[in-house]
């Protein structure tokens, strides 16, 4: 398990020495809708990436906080805040799985491609922990790429109803995404204080 893990944090840090293929320069336009909609508050990139839309963002009035795997990416994404006049130090190289809340909850959290790639056993401690990391009223935008055999990296319907079990699913656009099914999924943080399910 310690070697695997390893064997993916340098796969991912080799990736992020040229420009990965889903690093594309340009905030998605669901997040720019989302900004446009909502006032600014405190934003959390699960898998920041090189920053891109912790800038975007940020540009925006928000007050953001990043966390990616891999080092060279969370280094890129501090560079490019600090570049833009914008605080860089709450950007970190780190497990989504295993972060320990930052002051006050999150407005948004936002993840675009990170879950996906979690393994089995790790996704029920990301949901545990996205629970102490967002706000009551808080949403959560992912975007993820289709599991559609076994063994396939990506979401299932399974995971999303896991994710219905403490959030209300206010949205749902399918997509297709370098020859891959996707989805863009908005949750809202469920505050009726009753279990889901």
């Amino acid at each position: 398990m310690i070697m695997k893990r390893n064997l993916y944090w340098l796969v991912f840090n080799i990736k992020y020495l040229g420009k990965p293929p889903w690093d594309t320069g340009s905030s998605p336009p669901e997040l720019i809708d989302f900004i446009q909609k909502h006032p600014p508050g405190r934003a959390l990139d699960l898998g920041c990436g090189t920053g891109v839309n912790l800038l975007t963002l940020a540009q925006a009035g928000w007050q953001v906080a990043g966390v990616d795997f891999a080092w060279l990416a969370a280094r890129r994404a501090r560079k490019r805040l600090k570049e833009a006049g914008f605080n860089p130090n709450h950007v970190f190289t780190g497990d989504v799985t295993a972060i320990k809340r930052w002051g006050e909850p999150f407005n948004l959290v936002l993840d675009i491609g990170c879950y996906h790639s979690l393994p089995e056993h790790s996704r029920r401690r990301y949901h545990e922990n996205l629970q102490k990391l967002l706000a009551q009223d808080g949403t959560f935008l992912l975007y993820a790429h289709v599991s559609e055999r076994a063994g396939q990296i990506g979401i299932s319907e399974e995971d999303i109803a896991t994710f219905c079990e403490a959030m209300v699913l206010v949205n749902r656009e399918e997509g297709v995404d370098r020859d891959r099914s996707s989805l863009w999924l908005t949750f809202k943080r469920d505050n009726s204080g009753q279990e889901k399910g």
